[in-house]
Parts: C-alpha cells; structure tokens; sequence
C-alpha cells in the first residue's frame, strides 16, 4: 500500500510549509493548494484520503464554501465522488462559534470532521490526521 495522500489548502505559504514538512516527515504525501479553487482541482487530480484546509483564504470563508461543495447531497454535484473524505479544517476562529459537526447536534451544520486552531500544534493535528486515515 502506497502512503496516504493529504490535499493541504491555505492561502500562507508558511502554513503550507509547516504542514508539508511534518506530513510529509510522518510518511504522507502531500499535494499544496493557495486557494480553493485550485485545491478543487488538485482533490479532482489526486483523489486524496485526506483534506486539510484552512477557512480564511481569497474570503473570510472560502473554507466553508469548499467543505459544502465537498459534501453537498446533489447526487448531480461534480464533487460526489469526494463527499466521505475527511475534512480537517484549521481556523483562527475560535472554537466557539456555534457550528456543528453533524446534523444530529444543535447549531448551523459545518461539514468537516475535525477543528484544528492556529496556531497550529503540529502533535495535535497529526493525531488527528491519523485518527481520521485510519477509520
């Protein structure tokens, strides 16, 4: 089995660095994206196993844009294929906002698996990197 490919989308070439450089350190293969757009793109090349993006980019919330494009329901959507791949979303947002992570909870619907805060603490996002791989 070849090693599990992350599609990283943030628009801080910093982050992306930091993100490839751990990754890639704990035997992942790492695609980078500066945009939602092209981290669309690269998802439709790739077909990864995992999808960290950030929520902040070209818009304050182009991140919630591409996770709804990535699980909408429209069995018609250009991005079906991709609706089960977890999604890691990195915010500097705090926590408290009142989104959710599954229709069952109270609060607006965000369709990610995992909050991971920035700054990021590498040890913590990869725990949950692998959580998530592994199910």
């Amino acid at each position: 089995m070849g090693k599990s490919k992350i599609v990283t989308i943030d628009d801080d070439p910093d982050v992306l660095e930091v993100l490839r450089i751990a990754l890639e350190a704990n035997n992942y293969e790492v695609h980078a994206a500066l945009n939602g757009t092209e981290g669309l793109r690269i998802i439709k090349e790739i077909h990864p196993d995992l999808i960290i993006l950030d929520v902040m980019m070209d818009t304050i919330t182009e991140g919630f844009h591409v996770s709804y494009q990535l699980r909408s329901q429209d069995p018609k959507s250009e991005y079906q294929e991709f609706s089960k791949i977890p999604i890691i979303m990195l915010t500097g947002i705090p926590q408290k906002m009142d989104m959710k992570f599954s229709p069952e909870e109270d609060g607006e619907y965000l369709p990610v698996d995992e909050f991971v805060e920035k700054p990021i603490r590498v040890e913590s996002l990869l725990e949950k990197v692998k959580k998530l791989i592994q199910r």
